[in-house]
């Protein structure tokens, strides 16, 4: 054998790994891609929460009609939305519990907010404080109300 031709044992060598080059280049192509796609994933989430509040406060409304056709009057602000699943003292004719389990928090965690007398002055409002948790604010951020969703 002659010195310059390669033996199989380093061709296997040269053709075995993966240079650091390859290495950049593909991570650079993934980092690229997930720049692109992930923020539109976490917008479909985001629209996901928003959509599952409005759902929610229209299965609080049902339940609430449900109570005020047992009752005669919805619950008050410092009753709140648990009336809805334990029977209050001073209550005559609840015939609940109105909602199958425990009264869940929004999307983001946060319990929802009850008012009665509410925007509207004989009916109830329920109020979602968006991502942020605050009053206002807009887009993902903003408030998800009863009475803006009718």
């Amino acid at each position: 054998m002659t010195q310059n031709t390669p033996t199989p044992r380093r061709r296997l060598r040269r053709q075995a790994g993966v240079t650091l080059i390859e290495m950049l280049v593909v991570v650079t192509i993934i980092a690229l891609f997930a720049s692109i796609v992930g923020p539109r994933l976490f917008k479909a989430a985001d629209g996901a929460k928003v959509t599952s509040t409005r759902t929610q406060i229209n299965s609080f409304n049902q339940a609430l009609l449900l109570y005020k056709n047992s009752t005669g009057n919805f619950p008050t602000t410092q009753q709140g939305l648990q009336v809805l699943r334990v029977k209050p003292s001073d209550v005559p004719n609840w015939d609940g519990p109105y909602l199958q389990g425990d009264v869940p928090p929004d999307p983001w965690g946060r319990e929802f907010v009850y008012k009665f007398p509410g925007a509207l002055p004989d009916e109830p409002e329920i109020i979602s404080l968006g991502a942020d948790g605050q009053p206002g604010g807009t887009g993902i951020n903003a408030d998800i109300s009863s009475s803006s969703s009718r």
